[in-house]
């Protein structure tokens, strides 16, 4: 039986990584190769000329620089406001706390594009259409429910004993969240920051839609928006270069704090 799972969870990688793995060897391909039939397997002319046209002769630097800006600041003030949130709901009744983070969770599998039209609206009125905070503010609420969620059953199980000993020391419940609470909870709000900075790296419709300007444009935009010399031209290898640069800082976070992101979300799923 254990020999099937692993059969089964290999077939499972391999089909998980071919997409990624094919983007990757189209990268390194001549536009010539690209288009040769039948298609090639491996790259018989190894090049980085599509890396150095996303790099050199595009804006692609800026559209990292905007999606970092952009998904770092929403996951910080998301997890903060959670933060604050979560430790008081952590702290009502038991009845009061599961029926909130459950009406919390519905909120947070509600699909963002039902959202679009009244967010839009939202960020016109308030002048902040091609400005960073214009993405910030509506993907930190959007990444709110589910924070709260989460972040709740982690500070649920934190023993009581410990803020009653702080209090008895003499701090203020804020001083208690911040000195007590918060380090302890260091996997969750780790877990919790890293699933709003890849909803926010990731996010595109958002971002189309509120960002005009080239110079505001995030890496999502900016790939999908990348088009050849020609106006029916479609720069397959400019393309799949795009792909796997704009996916490479993801997949280096995942790697780095996979530990805390499975430690995170196991902790908080035990209420």
């Amino acid at each position: 039986m254990r020999v099937f799972s692993r059969i089964v969870l290999a077939a499972f990688c391999a089909f998980a990584l071919a997409p990624l793995t094919w983007h990757v060897i189209s990268s390194l391909k001549t536009p010539a190769e690209l288009a040769s039939i039948p298609p090639t397997l491996l790259p018989h002319n190894l090049t980085w000329a599509n890396y150095q046209e996303l790099f050199v002769r595009r804006p692609f630097a800026r559209y990292y620089a905007n999606s970092f800006v952009i998904a770092a600041l929403s996951s910080l003030l998301c997890v903060s406001t959670a933060a604050l949130s979560a430790y008081g709901l952590a702290r009502t009744s038991a009845r009061i706390r599961r029926i909130t983070t459950s009406s919390l969770l519905m909120v947070a599998f509600f699909p963002p594009i039902v959202l679009l039209f009244p967010l839009y609206e939202l960020v016109r009125t308030a002048g902040l259409l091609n400005h960073a905070w214009g993405l910030i503010l509506p993907y930190a609420a959007l990444n709110l429910p589910f924070s709260i969620w989460l972040l709740t059953g982690y500070f649920s199980q934190i023993p009581h004993e410990l803020e009653e000993a702080a209090a008895v020391d003499g701090l203020s419940p804020f001083q208690i969240l911040t000195r007590i609470v918060l380090p302890l909870s260091t996997p969750a709000l780790a877990t919790t920051a890293l699933l709003a900075f890849i909803f926010a790296w990731n996010e595109f419709m958002f971002a189309l839609t509120f960002m005009n300007v080239e110079s505001a444009k995030t890496i999502t935009v900016g790939v999908a928006t990348l088009s050849g010399a020609f106006t029916y031209e479609i720069p397959w290898g400019l393309l799949a270069a795009g792909v796997i640069a704009s996916s490479l800082p993801l997949i280096a976070l995942v790697v780095i704090f996979q530990r805390r992101i499975v430690a995170g979300l196991t902790a908080g799923a035990g209420r």
